[in-house]
């Protein structure tokens, strides 16, 4: 299969929704960025329509056409008939004028080949005694059955698509034409591409308008048409049947569109429940009008189909029908490449994802795969990551941080913004002699703590950080932090008990008070000894120098 669909890895935020979106959940997820599986994808272009990024990138081939348009063959338009939903007002005769501006040779409607394939499949109802045939029209359906539904791939009709019809009839006439087909479809580029020398290029209306208005042409608001056919009706929901003969009152003719509803029916078609049918099937809800690339993503399906019928008519183009081996197409069974995984396997997965019993498997599709054993199938298959199950996800990450809140030391309080509170761990129910947490929870916090920090906290918008409280109530010294969470919306209070280190921090400042006090009345005391020793000295100094003084003078005398 061709890479019709690209991904930009810049682009992709690892929402899921792609997946989610998938019918056959054909795209990878690794490191962190979607991949689509080539061998697995239906082109059925859902992926690109829900991308809420643009990652999803469809393969455009306006430089290729510009090419063929620079060489000597004619090049020549097969127009999906889903054009006039498209743009609005303007018919066939003004796309034709609008696109030869562009240097295209001519423009031709693919109802021309719609035509012929639906004559072809009133002949298989009528002489080839089949069971059930199922129209080949959706390249995303013929895909889907060679791809995922082999059981039914002999009842899928072996005739051409109308692009093809078209363009093959278009080569018998100009024999050395380049043809390019223009719609709402990515998987015609495949189909193209896959089989080839029929359609030579193919464009989406969203590449046509883009090249359009870089060459400033507009294009005319015309309804004018040189021919009328019904076959105009096939891009719309029983489109095909509304064309066809219905005489054979063996068959039952049943229109299906969307992947899911196309799917249910080759269910019952593979277990033998469905028989005598014409089906005509379409991958896009509300058939081509529906396209991926409708212009803009727009839906308005009921405005298209009144478009699409106004602009239709109510015979058959007056065309030569091409001879039934022209028109025949092999389909083969395309093989996945990736093995089923083991039940083994997959039970080892669903435990380490934390399910060992059916009941905890939630098949809540957030990952994107409708049951729980899907994604863990896919995960064994390398198309997924753990990390893709959200509760698992959120288990996890539950489970990490109550951990560090059960097992912090501190003390955690969360109170909403009318200061109710939210969460209280067992470390501030011990500092608070809180029996139970449901005796708080939903409570106005003043019936525990003095509000006055959170409230200042909240009004204010500047934290507080470690602040020395007591709180008297408790008879706990706390060093407090307070937060706000612009976020969440929430004030977060955290508490570290300080109560031994204040009472330490006092039997210091005790202990120190003693020994100043000791200190000092020891110092009184020698104060005092020395003042008496200064004192005893004083007056023997006094004695002595008198009786010197007396000694002197009898010396003296004598």
């Amino acid at each position: 299969m061709s890479n019709c669909l690209t991904l930009k890895k810049s682009n992709c935020k690892n929402c899921y929704k792609c997946i989610r979106h998938c019918p056959v959940k054909a795209i990878r997820f690794s490191g962190n960025q979607a991949h689509i599986i080539g061998n697995e994808c239906i082109l059925c272009g859902q992926c690109f329509v829900v991308c809420p990024q643009n990652a999803k990138e469809i393969v455009n081939e306006t430089e290729k056409v510009k090419v063929f348009l620079q060489g000597t063959e004619p090049v020549i338009v097969s127009l999906a008939p889903s054009f006039i939903a498209n743009y609005e007002g303007v018919g066939i005769n003004a796309m034709r004028r609008a696109l030869k501006k562009l240097g295209f040779y001519d423009v031709e409607e693919t109802a021309l080949g719609a035509s012929m394939v639906k004559t072809e499949y009133e002949r298989m109802i009528k002489e080839d005694d089949r069971d059930i045939i199922i129209s080949s029209c959706c390249h995303s359906v013929n895909l889907l059955i060679q791809k995922y539904f082999p059981g039914a791939l002999p009842f899928l009709a072996d005739v051409l698509s109308p692009m093809q019809a078209h363009c093959q009839d278009i080569k018998n006439r100009f024999p050395n034409a380049k043809t390019v087909f223009i719609g709402p479809c990515v998987a015609k580029k495949d189909e193209a591409e896959y089989y080839e020398n029929i359609v030579d290029a193919v464009l989406t209306f969203e590449e046509l308008t883009a090249w359009l208005e870089e060459e400033n042409i507009e294009l005319e608001k015309e309804l004018d048409s040189d021919l009328c056919s019904r076959a105009r009706f096939f891009p719309t929901t029983g489109g095909v049947l509304k064309t066809m003969e219905q005489q054979n009152t063996e068959y039952s003719y049943i229109a299906i569109d969307g992947i899911d509803n196309c799917i249910a029916a080759l269910k019952d078609i593979e277990n033998g429940r469905i028989h005598k049918c014409f089906i005509e099937m379409s991958a896009c809800v509300g058939s081509c009008i529906g396209g991926p690339v409708m212009e803009k993503n727009h839906h308005a399906p009921i405005k298209d189909y009144l478009t699409v019928s106004s602009f239709a008519g109510s015979k058959d183009f007056d065309i030569p029908q091409p001879k039934s081996a022209e028109l025949k197409k092999n389909f083969a069974f395309i093989e996945h490449k990736l093995p089923q995984p083991t039940e083994m396997e997959i039970n080892s997965v669903l435990r380490q994802m934390g399910k060992f019993k059916p009941s905890q498997e939630l098949n809540c599709g957030s990952c994107g795969y409708n049951t729980c054993r899907e994604k863990a199938a896919a995960i064994c298959q390398g198309k997924a990551e753990f990390s893709m199950c959200l509760p698992y996800l959120k288990e996890k990450a539950e489970s990490f941080s109550d951990t560090i809140v059960k097992n912090t030391p501190n003390g955690l309080i969360v109170l909403n913004e009318q200061l109710e509170v939210q969460q209280i761990n067992s470390a501030a129910r011990k500092i608070m002699n809180i029996r139970s947490a449901n005796d708080v929870l939903g409570e106005p916090v003043v019936r525990i703590l003095d509000p006055g920090v959170f409230m200042n906290v909240l009004k204010s918008g500047r934290d507080v950080r470690g602040q020395h409280v007591y709180l008297a109530e408790y008879k706990r010294y706390v060093e407090q932090t307070v937060v706000y969470d612009h976020d969440s919306h929430l004030l977060i209070g955290i508490m570290r008990d300080i109560t031994d280190e204040e009472a330490q921090r006092e039997r210091k400042e005790h202990i120190s008070r003693q020994t100043i006090e000791v200190a000092d009345k020891v110092v009184d005391k020698q104060m005092r000894i020395v003042q008496e020793i200064a004192s005893l000295l004083g007056e023997t100094a006094a004695e002595t120098k008198i009786a010197l003084s007396k000694l002197k003078e009898s010396i003296s005398d004598e």
